[in-house]
């Protein structure tokens, strides 16, 4: 079986508009940025935590902390994945107790990658708020986890994909749905 792309769902300038929506709505809900912390799930969670926490300031004026989480150790499909699963560094660079935790990912699914993330957090500080900002939605949670701020609800089928292309990991911005062929 194959994957093939089937349609282009979100252009450049659709990512944009998404995450510039979301760092207003963080805004929002946060009465501005009092002890918020902007920490992505590797690998595409970090450049788009990295567009949110650049907006923020552009927006408030005020610089953001930023993280990077790795969440390899624990996942509960580890031994699924890999022999070997190459395990990155977390990098966060502010105690996270008390803190308002905006956590950041491409693609929410079963919620299983949000739930070893909250585990990877609450190892590392007590935060005051977890909140999850997702560039895309699309259905079929296995756990009750749900996003706070959500760039586009995209429904899917179990044979369905979503890929999310960013600049600094792919070349190019976009959201494509990708389909198994035979």
């Amino acid at each position: 079986m194959e994957l093939k792309v089937k349609k282009e769902l979100i252009d450049s300038d659709g990512i944009r508009r998404a995450l510039t929506r979301i760092s207003h709505e963080i805004i929002e809900k946060n009465e501005g940025l009092e002890d918020v912390i902007i920490i992505g799930i590797r690998t595409r969670g970090v450049p788009l935590a990295k567009r949110i926490a650049s907006k923020l300031e552009e927006i408030e004026g005020k610089q953001v902390p930023r993280g990077i989480l790795d969440i390899t150790l624990y996942r509960d499909d580890l031994t699924t994945i890999a022999n070997q699963p190459i395990v990155h560094q977390t990098e966060i660079p502010v105690d996270i107790t008390d803190k308002k935790v905006i956590l950041v990912d491409d693609v929410l699914y079963t919620g299983r990658t949000v739930r070893s993330a909250l585990d990877a957090l609450m190892d590392l500080g007590r935060p005051k708020s977890i909140q999850l900002a997702i560039l895309v939605d699309r259905g079929h949670r296995e756990l009750p986890i749900r996003a706070d701020f959500v760039g586009k609800n995209l429904p899917t089928s179990k044979s369905e994909v979503i890929g999310v292309n960013l600049k600094e990991v792919d070349g190019e911005d976009g959201v494509v749905l990708k389909e198994y062929t035979k």
